[in-house]
């Protein structure tokens, strides 16, 4: 009989164009066409929490005597790819352009409305 071997991780970091605190749009999925800002990024696993986007609801059992159960609703991740950021001004998502400056410093740069993020 064959002996499963476990799948291995990846536990190498990504580099992400989304950090926290951008404003992104999903575009794919259940949530697709929401717009939140990303509380989290997990570069590792290549995902991103956003507010507001895929909430998930958990039970919670008390933990001690008196104490009552609740629910807990809370934001679950989304992968990176089906994230685009987006634009408060001009109020659309685009893809992100790596622009270095004259001074060696990189910008991200907006490549439908040509912002500058950083």
């Amino acid at each position: 009989m064959p002996i499963a071997t476990p799948k291995q991780k990846n536990t190498q970091r990504i580099k992400m164009r989304i950090h926290k605190g951008d404003t992104v749009q999903v575009i794919t999925g259940k949530d697709k066409g929401k717009t939140g800002e990303v509380l989290r990024t997990l570069p590792i696993e290549n995902r991103v929490i956003v507010e507001g986007v895929n909430i998930r609801t958990r039970h919670v059992k008390p933990t001690q005597e008196g104490e009552s159960g609740r629910i807990v609703t809370e934001e679950a991740s989304v992968h990176a790819s089906n994230v685009m950021l987006y634009s408060n001004n001009k109020k659309i998502a685009s893809r992100v352009a790596l622009v270095v400056e004259k001074d060696g410093s990189k910008k991200r740069r907006l490549k439908k409305t040509g912002e500058l993020i950083d």
